[in-house]
């Protein structure tokens, strides 16, 4: 029998669809509701000359810069998390993309202004740039915080959704009941619950950024580390890397199918066909012939 897909798996296929259409939305109505509300504060002085679609160019402008640009913050964010134990850390990181984003932001959307006023038949004045630039940095700085705090929740609420893998710390009193250094088994966290999984029931790994996926019995739980960080902690005789991004059980290792690279496939029994590279590949033959 079929287990039916998890909330997770449900939402999986649509994902860009909605994350694209969220961005998408809210960049639409922010541009609608700064352009009116600027042409009505402009309305208020007589002797404006401000044309009806010169608002509509400086929010669309804006706005579509921060189309391109709010995709390359959420890949730093991801490969770069930060928490409540880095922040500090990661402080000068986002101090630096934030300058960079500003000054994107800024060029690009001149350039676009410029553009739209000569279709008009005329020429878009931005200003000292000096001035200009700190003025536009002290708006920009609050988006690039309220985009990196809006992708670390999202992220956070994803991994919540699919289950969020941790090691057991030592108990704050009396001896731990399992080795704390080699785990056998790992905490996860899910929708307000929380279980234990066996080590020896993960069928395999791969490392993805700041995580490594721990698929068990069709499910995959990040667990923050790095992959070398998780294989030195467990059973090196059960488990073995098989490639820089993933590593397997051996008791869920059906075969091994050569390449004629020297690379080769590792089929799974749970029916996953993994990459086994070429480095690696020698040492997957011997033990796996050993088990």
């Amino acid at each position: 029998m079929t287990r039916p897909p998890t909330a997770y798996e449900r939402y999986a296929p649509w994902r860009r669809w909605v994350e694209v259409g969220f961005v998408g939305a809210v960049l639409a109505a922010n541009a609608a509701g700064n352009s009116i509300t600027t042409w009505i504060e402009l309305e208020r002085d007589a002797g404006n000359p401000a044309q009806p679609w010169e608002p509509v160019v400086w929010e669309v402008s804006s706005a579509l810069m921060w189309c391109l640009l709010i995709p390359l913050v959420a890949r730093l964010v991801e490969r770069f998390p930060t928490h409540w134990q880095n922040w500090h850390r990661r402080l000068p990181l986002h101090l630096g993309a934030s300058i960079a984003v500003s000054l994107a932001h800024v060029v690009g959307m001149v350039a676009l202004r410029t553009l739209a006023y000569r279709w008009q038949g005329a020429a878009y004045d931005f200003g000292p740039w000096p001035r200009e630039l700190l003025y536009e940095y002290l708006k920009d700085v609050r988006s690039y915080v309220w985009i990196v705090l809006m992708v670390e929740a999202y992220r956070l609420v994803l991994r919540r959704l699919q289950g969020e893998a941790s090691l057991l710390g030592p108990p704050d009193e009396g001896p731990a009941v399992e080795p704390v250094e080699r785990p056998e088994r790992f905490l996860v966290r899910k929708l307000g619950r929380e279980f234990l999984v066996e080590a020896g029931d993960i069928e395999w790994l791969q490392a993805s950024g700041n995580y490594v996926n721990l698929r068990v019995r069709g499910h995959d739980y990040p667990l923050r580390s790095t992959l070398a960080g998780i294989m030195d902690r467990l059973d090196p005789v059960r488990f073995v890397r098989i490639h820089r991004s993933y590593a397997v059980n051996l008791d869920q290792l059906a075969s091994i199918e050569p390449l004629e690279t020297g690379d080769a496939r590792a089929h799974m029994k749970d029916g996953s066909v993994l990459p086994a590279s070429r480095r690696h590949r020698g040492e997957l033959r011997g033990r796996f012939a050993e088990a």
